[in-house]
């Protein structure tokens, strides 16, 4: 039975984070490091209380979460099964008096909000960290869908925010721009993953292999013009996937041989930018990219193509070099010049490390902090909540 007078009372929010797997992509990272700093955060209202939530308890970075719950919808998130693992959720939600419940991704969004809702969440937050031009317009019209059931959708970037009000979604009122986060591991020097290259460098590439936008053919084609003039320089391919093997057969038909370094999968990302000089993403669409953030972060000069958000990282020719998307020459060229300019390489990387300061996870996790008080400041939400007698 609950107290209902002057019995004791803790002030807390309760707050759900939810994501679909845990597999190593940008977006997982993200929700990984970004849960874990919010735990030890505290609102000017009290606690903050936090639970996680995940659509398959599938990936390597499950092994640093403790305490997620999953809720499998299944093969489909729209049968009978996917309906009942909603009310699952909205049974958790409940019951666990969420004050606050953020889904992280497209998958979430369609699985989360609508439970959130059911439940009576107070505050019902949704996510945007892609561009969505890579998905259907019928994917883009569900999830838009879904974000009209929310307070607020968070975008990680400006352009991310920008195609969602281009599509009729109140800015002003709807849409939060608060960027991705770096944790202070990004910055610190490390041991690189390989030994230094006498008279030579190398040019990394780090992006998973199972996404065709990612344009690894177009760094590999860079890399072939690039290794007929240059004999000393490497070519580091960090990531894995299910296009590798193509990719390794690319490789091998562009006379790259052992030049083309394919490392698999990492979880060592500043190790393996540390046994790099220059770094480069030819991906045709970003909403604001890890792999840039962290190469900046690492004091790693930039070639990207000029999408989505990466004109919000990169200064063109201050502390990077943007590209017209699918263009090899261009990017090559790029690139080159930054092989015949050391002082270019170190003034940009040197630029770039002091641009990335403003993405460090305390900074981000501060920025939500204040978000979610704002929030709770808005729904006036008294967070005490009365302890149950005999506790």
């Amino acid at each position: 039975m609950r107290s209902d007078t002057g019995s004791a009372q803790h002030a807390r929010a309760v707050l759900f984070l939810m994501t679909n797997t845990l597999e190593t992509g940008g977006g997982e990272r993200q929700f990984m490091i970004l849960a874990s700093a919010l735990k030890s955060r505290q609102l000017k209202s009290g606690p903050l209380e936090v639970r996680l939530g995940c659509l398959r308890k599938l990936g390597a970075l499950s092994e640093g979460l403790d305490g997620i719950v999953e809720f499998p919808p299944g093969g489909s998130l729209f049968r009978l099964r996917a309906q009942r693992a909603r009310l699952q959720l909205a049974r958790y939600l409940k019951a666990n008096r969420v004050t606050i419940a953020q889904s992280f991704d497209f998958y979430s969004n369609l699985m989360m909000i609508p439970s959130a809702r059911l439940a009576g969440v107070p505050i019902v937050v949704g996510s945007q960290r892609q561009l969505g031009d890579l998905i259907s317009s019928f994917r883009n019209r569900v999830q838009n869908a879904m974000f009209c059931w929310c307070d607020r959708v968070v975008c990680n970037s400006n352009a991310a925010a920008l195609r969602l009000e281009h599509t009729g979604i109140n800015k002003n009122n709807k849409l939060v721009v608060i960027p991705n986060a770096l944790p202070n591991s990004a910055f610190a020097p490390v041991e690189p993953l390989l030994p230094a290259l006498p008279g030579g460098l190398r040019i990394a590439m780090i992006a998973r292999m199972n996404d065709p936008a990612k344009r690894h053919d177009i760094f590999l084609q860079a890399a072939g013009r690039l290794a007929a003039k240059y004999p000393h320089i490497e070519f580091l391919l960090a990531g894995d996937g299910d296009l590798r093997p193509r990719l390794e057969k690319l490789a091998e038909s562009l006379g790259l041989g052992r030049r083309a370094i394919f490392l698999g999968e990492r979880h060592d990302i500043p190790a393996v930018l540390a046994a790099a000089e220059i770094s480069a993403l030819p991906s045709i669409s970003e909403s604001l990219s890890n792999s840039i953030m962290e190469s900046m972060a690492a004091g790693v000069p930039v070639v990207a193509c000029r999408v989505g958000g990466n004109g919000e990282l990169i200064r063109d020719g201050e502390n990077g070099f943007l590209v017209a998307p699918g263009n090899a020459d261009e990017l090559s060229d790029r690139i080159e010049r930054l092989v015949q300019e050391p002082e270019l390489r170190g003034s940009f990387g040197a630029a770039a490390k002091k641009d990335a300061e403003r993405f460090r996870l305390e900074k981000i996790a501060a920025q939500y902090e204040q978000f979610y008080a704002s929030l709770l400041e808005q729904k006036r939400i008294r967070q005490a909540v009365p302890v149950l007698s005999g506790e």
